[in-house]
């Protein structure tokens, strides 16, 4: 089901159409809201400018983030290598453990 809200980013008012909860819609619009006045504040520049270094900001924000979680993934796929194979190796010890008892 489609949602509609409005939101409003510098002054203007958006009508955002997504599958989305409203609520999360209405927090992408804030926080684009919040970075381009950030922007406009900070560096001076007219809207058109300040939009378009706002989605390069938000742009570098995701492929950093995208970076982070892929690093976060290999990490994580080494963890559980590393522990399947404790978890093996732990096994092959039980069973030797089991073989030299039974000897007895």
């Amino acid at each position: 089901m489609e949602n509609r809200v409005t939101v409003s980013i510098c002054g203007e008012e958006y009508t955002l159409v997504a599958e989305e909860a409203p609520s999360y819609m209405q927090k992408v619009g804030g926080y684009v809201d919040a970075k381009l006045n950030e922007l406009l504040v900070s560096a001076k520049v007219g809207r058109t400018d300040a939009a378009v270094l706002t989605a390069v900001n938000i742009a570098d924000e995701l492929f950093k983030e995208r970076e982070a979680a892929e690093t976060l993934r290999a990490q994580l796929k080494e963890y559980i290598d590393e522990a399947t194979k404790a978890r093996n190796e732990a096994s092959e010890l039980k069973r030797e453990l089991f073989k030299l008892q039974s000897r007895k």
